[in-house]
């Protein structure tokens, strides 16, 4: 399979989508000398591809660019990858990363996105929030990405990476959703699917995020509701600073998600009132959207020792009910994005939060090397960084 693109000899230019802030940008050229790369910022899509940030010269604009070697892509990646260009061409969604210009330079994929000055929600939880973000950020973030999802979802698509590391922040506090290589479409010849059984190869270091029955891989196959049960584990990320599972053996976590069994991965940092658990544990909790689930083993006290820390938070119990409802094992008890959108959690962060989020966040170009020498010429990404450096990935 070879990638059908637009190879790049003489200079050109394209016309590009309003930027993330709303503001038109300049003309975007398609020309590899027109960008000088900063600084390598991270990686992704199987570290394949290089993330960097980059001033475009004719305009002056900071801008994020995605380099990836076509020479070294697979024959899925290079799928993936024409998906990912080809869907994303006519998305339109001020909470879904767009691409300002794609074009090829010899083997090499160029993927020209706006610049998001807080990087991503997984870096702000290594920079800031070690120990996890405060309930009305969470809010803020997902109510964001939800947002974007739920577009994808009502365009026929499943995102299928839903992660903080996919979650992106603008400086003017805009949040956006990326990591589009994983995307499908359920939307064949004007046909829609109801269920999808196409199963990609996913990197054990994902599993932590996806379903139980994506990662089941069975006759059932799965759809949209299993961007759902990530938003749930994505939830936690944010609440624990940490991935859900990543403390025990992947083969457990695997038995855990597959057969059910009690699992908490919201209650590292967190806990319930006294009150509010004694009430939840004899009554039920509150959906949040107009219908009571009764408590499962995820909103029960853990006592493993790895959930007994000093800093112990308290969520609400509007939080666990998204949560719980987002992880809940059958994929039919799982709210859609668009009823998810007007959860009591998201209501009572809207009330409790009089300014923008930015309020919420530390000074955004802090986090970034912008003032560095930028590379004088491009050559071939040769730099390997490690797990701690690594800032964004798409």
């Amino acid at each position: 399979m070879e990638w059908v693109g637009k190879e790049v000899d003489e200079p050109t230019f394209s016309w590009v989508p309003s930027s993330p802030g709303g503001n038109e940008m300049p003309l975007c050229t398609s020309n590899v000398s027109h960008y000088e790369l900063q600084v390598e910022i991270g990686k992704g899509f199987d570290n394949l591809t290089s993330i960097y940030l980059a001033r475009h010269t004719p305009s002056g604009t900071l801008v994020i660019i995605k380099i990836t070697d076509l020479e070294d892509c697979s024959e899925e990646h290079l799928e993936a990858l024409q998906n990912e260009v080809t869907l994303s061409h006519f998305f339109r969604h001020p909470n879904i990363t767009t691409y300002w210009t794609v074009f090829t330079a010899g083997r090499w994929l160029w993927a020209i996105s706006p610049f998001m000055a807080y990087g991503s929600a997984s870096q702000l939880l290594r920079t800031h929030f070690p120990e996890g973000m405060s309930e009305t950020l969470i809010g803020n973030i997902l109510f964001g990405a939800v947002r974007g999802l739920n577009y994808l979802h009502q365009n026929g698509c499943i995102h299928r990476s839903i992660k903080a590391s996919h979650i992106l922040i603008s400086g003017d506090g805009l949040v956006c959703l990326s990591g589009l290589s994983r995307l499908y479409s359920l939307v064949n010849h004007g046909q829609r699917s109801k269920a999808v059984y196409d199963f990609p190869q996913f990197s054990t270091s994902v599993h932590p995020w996806l379903s139980p029955e994506l990662l089941r891989q069975d006759l059932y196959g799965y759809n949209v509701k299993s961007d759902i049960y990530s938003v749930g584990i994505t939830a936690c990320e944010l609440a624990n600073g940490q991935v859900p599972f990543q403390d025990i053996h992947r083969t457990q976590m695997l038995l855990q998600k597959l057969k059910g069994f009690p699992s908490c991965p919201l209650e590292k940092n967190a806990s319930l009132q006294a009150e509010s658990r004694l009430k939840i544990s004899r009554s039920g909790v509150d959906s949040g959207i107009g219908e009571s689930v009764l408590v499962s083993s995820l909103t029960r006290t853990v006592t493993s020792d790895r959930l007994q820390t000093p800093s112990s938070k308290t969520f609400s119990p509007a939080f666990h009910s998204l949560v719980e409802l987002c992880l809940q094992q059958d994929p039919e008890k799982r709210p859609s994005a668009s009823t998810l959108l007007s959860h009591a959690f998201f209501r009572q962060i809207k009330e409790q939060t009089q300014d923008s989020i930015l309020s919420l966040l530390p000074p955004a170009y802090s986090q970034w090397p912008v003032a560095v020498p930028p590379v004088s010429t491009w050559t071939e990404p040769n730099c390997i960084l490690t797990d701690e450096d690594i800032g964004w990935e798409f």
